[in-house]
């Protein structure tokens, strides 16, 4: 397919899913088994610089759970997706009782489908400024944390990657978690899949507009990322439906027909030439989302915000959180 047209997603598992077995070297999918089985939870794991190269992710840990669940208001499900995503953050890194983390909100806050990152950030239970002011009414189940949203370039005029440089420089925490909207392959798995990392985050590449990097080697600290994907491309759609109609016009014509033939042989190329044709004059860049993203936006921002919170502070409960917002 041509170079300036690509199928976009920020989800490895995605990724992984579209590369053959042969060529999975140094990339290990494992499928997990939960209680519920409305929540699927699979890790993808990319050990090595072929492995790398090819799936176009840094080398790391990548655990995505799935669930319809999410975009309903179901509480039942939403306290279990809380529960297991705060153990999977809680995986990832190990933390002492005196560690300091810093919780940043990637996004726009005036475009929806970009504002998770902020809206999880209006949730977390912030404490740095109680720990250094008042330790002495504070207990070991509460870490200093603090929380950050950025904004984006056009309208800070300030690199986000730049922002977060000065206040990690500041306040030397020992862990950041960056929570951002994201970008998938499949339709089945908008507002429904949330991916966490821990090789860290390139604000802004699900939409094809990369900012800086936010990872250790750039932060000089471990850095988790967060993050749902919102949209889709509006190439992916086109092209998905487009093979769908050319498998189902296959399926129903007579073999060794000219017809047969000019489908069969239908090249990437070919179908690129009618994705181009279709979407100009916006030259693919079309993202599509949920009429009702908004609503599920809160909710995802809630699922979300409890776990890291729950994952952060020791002893404290979803209702003990709750409590104090």
């Amino acid at each position: 397919m041509k170079k300036n047209f690509s199928l976009r997603t920020d989800l490895a598992l995605e990724i992984a899913e579209a590369i053959s077995e042969e060529k999975r070297e140094g990339i290990e999918v494992i499928e997990e088994n939960t209680d519920n089985p409305k929540i699927k939870v699979t890790t993808v794991k990319i050990t090595g610089k072929k492995a790398e190269a090819e799936t176009g992710k840094p080398i790391g840990t990548y655990i995505t759970l799935e669930s319809p669940c999410m975009k309903e208001n179901e509480i039942a499900e939403h306290e279990e997706l809380i529960k297991i995503l705060s153990e999977k953050i809680n995986s990832l890194v190990s933390l002492k009782k005196n560690s300091c983390i810093l919780t940043v909100g990637l996004g726009n806050w005036n475009v929806t489908p970009d504002a998770l990152g902020p809206k999880v950030i209006s949730k977390i239970l912030v404490t740095r400024h109680i720990s250094s002011e008042i330790p002495e009414d504070i207990d070991e189940n509460v870490r200093s944390v603090a929380a950050v949203t950025p904004g984006v370039m056009g309208i800070t005029g300030i690199e986000t990657g730049e922002i977060i440089m000065g206040i990690v420089e500041k306040i030397h925490p020992d862990l950041i978690i960056a929570i951002d909207a994201l970008a998938a392959r499949k339709t089945s798995r908008i507002n429904s899949t949330i991916q966490l990392t821990d090789t860290g985050v390139c604000p802004g590449s699900g939409v094809g507009n990369r900012r800086m990097e936010l990872s250790k080697r750039t932060l000089n600290a471990p850095v988790i990322a967060l993050g749902v994907p919102t949209v889709v491309d509006a190439a992916t759609l086109v092209n998905d439906t487009l093979d769908t109609i050319l498998q189902e016009l296959i399926d129903q014509t007579t073999k060794s027909t000219a017809l047969y033939q000019l489908l069969a042989d239908m090249t990437d190329d070919d179908k690129y030439e009618l994705i181009e044709g279709i979407l100009r004059p916006d030259d693919t860049n079309l993202f599509v989302t949920p009429k009702e993203v908004d609503a599920v936006v809160d909710r995802l921002a809630n699922i979300i915000s409890n776990a890291i919170n729950i994952a952060l502070h020791p002893g404290i409960t979803k209702e003990d959180i709750n409590r104090y917002r």
